[in-house]
């Protein structure tokens, strides 16, 4: 059956609204490394890695072998009514990694999942409805986290379980600051959070829940030290910080083996999920056991933190730190920066170029100004396929290439992404 035939049926079960890269959709078939073969043989350098989800990348042999091993039991699920030994070991693993105080886990199947039970718990244990979030922020597609999602491109409708107001400190290469320095950049946003909670909010707030780097944004980074501010103020009203890790965690920007770390700051609770599984369906919340257990009614998860999803897991935490992943992050994150900048001053329609680690954003924009051009974007998605190298997009305005390689990605592969995105960049140019 040819990739045609696959997209007809697709289209024609599956919602509209579940976008395909390409204009010739492809099937990814095998993996080995930091590599995908599509059904027609063709071989791709992979830098979107599942929508960073593939942070060890594929096949690898200690990984697959404990999910072999915990499907050789032939215990695929039990569910949470009974004791699961590896959610037992990988929650003690994540709460000693977390740096909260007396820290509780809650595994979930997801990043979507994990957000809407960190809201759950922050409107219950500070019995308020009334939630803080980022400008330009992505948070999931369920009720309350598209709620809270402030990019309109994300968000489905305008009905909510929750009351957000939004803050600045997201978007700043578009933001109303942009061009202030770093240090007056964060006074500005948190003046900004101040007037909100005055003005927009009666005070008595659950939580502001944060990307440490903007993901679904555009990699959007701001400066270092912007949460710590902001704790200062959210403190001042009991007000939770949630630190949505689900991009941002297991290393992946190099510095910090959390995304909150470059802030120099402990939130009360952070979601995961993506990388922790290595393609498996995991995610969580770690928090202070006050909130954790703030729930009062019954509450269970039926597949969250099952036996295979957290044998994988442990073993792709085993894998992340024995191997210095993190290390690696931020070798060839800046690498891979450096080169990108190169290329941005050759051509003008790359706008900006950002990120920490291996969590870049190339912002594309119409030559000889600043306008987004998410055609630029969608047009250099092209030119990189059709040399072998798979990235991904995003932003508010669908003009942001997204790099997010696995984490084991060598020195080779980071220039050989470089030259086919300078490539790829150059040809778009030339046409602009």
């Amino acid at each position: 059956m040819s990739d045609a035939e696959l997209v007809a049926r697709h289209r024609a079960v599956l919602p509209r609204w579940m976008a395909l890269y390409y204009r010739e959709p492809i099937e990814i078939v095998r993996a080995s490394g930091r590599h995908v073969t599509d059904a027609d043989g063709n071989t791709y350098l992979d830098f979107f890695a599942g929508i960073l989800t593939n942070a060890v990348g594929y096949d690898v042999a200690e990984i697959s072998d404990a999910v072999r091993a915990q499907l050789d039991t032939g215990v695929l699920h039990t569910s949470t009514l009974y004791l699961i030994r590896s959610q037992v070991e990988l929650a003690e693993r994540i709460a000693a990694l977390s740096g909260i105080d007396d820290a509780k886990v809650f595994f979930t199947n997801s990043g979507t999942e994990a957000n809407e039970t960190a809201l759950m718990l922050a409107t219950q244990y500070r019995r308020s409805n009334q939630v803080l979030a980022i400008r330009n922020s992505y948070h999931g597609r369920a009720f309350a986290t598209v709620g809270i999602t402030g990019n309109r491109g994300w968000s489905a409708s305008s009905l909510s379980p929750v009351k957000v107001s939004y803050v600045h400190g997201g978007y700043r290469y578009r933001d109303a600051f942009s061009r202030l320095s770093d240090a007056d950049y964060v006074r500005a946003c948190t003046d900004d959070l101040r007037d909100v909670l005055q003005t927009t909010t009666s005070g008595d707030v659950a939580a502001l829940i944060a990307e440490p780097i903007q993901g679904v944004g555009g990699f959007n980074v701001p400066p270092d030290g912007l949460f710590a501010s902001f704790k200062e103020v959210l403190d001042e009203y009991g007000i939770l910080l949630i630190s949505d890790e689900v991009q941002t965690g297991w290393g992946r920007t190099g510095e910090h083996f959390w995304g909150i770390g470059a802030h120099g700051v402990t939130p009360d609770a952070m979601t995961f999920a993506k990388g922790l599984g290595n393609g498996l369906a995991i995610g969580g919340v770690v928090a202070r056991a006050e909130v954790m257990d703030s729930i009062t009614a019954n509450s269970i998860s039926t597949f969250g933190g099952n036996p295979v999803a957290t044998a994988g897991a442990k073993a792709t935490l085993d894998y992340l730190l024995d191997h210095d992943l993190q290390g690696n992050a931020a070798k060839l994150g800046s690498r891979l920066l450096g080169g990108l900048a190169e290329i941005g001053e050759r051509n003008d329609i790359v706008g900006d170029v950002r990120g920490k680690g291996l969590m870049i954003g190339v912002e594309l924009v119409e030559s000889g100004g600043d306008r987004p051009s998410p055609d630029h974007a969608a047009a250099v998605l092209e030119e990189t396929r059709a040399r072998g190298l798979l990235v991904g997009k995003g932003g508010l305005y669908n003009n942001v290439l997204r790099l997010a390689p696995p984490m084991t990605l060598t020195e080779q592969e980071a220039d050989e992404a470089l030259a086919i995105l300078g490539e790829s960049i150059a040809v778009v140019q030339e046409g602009a």
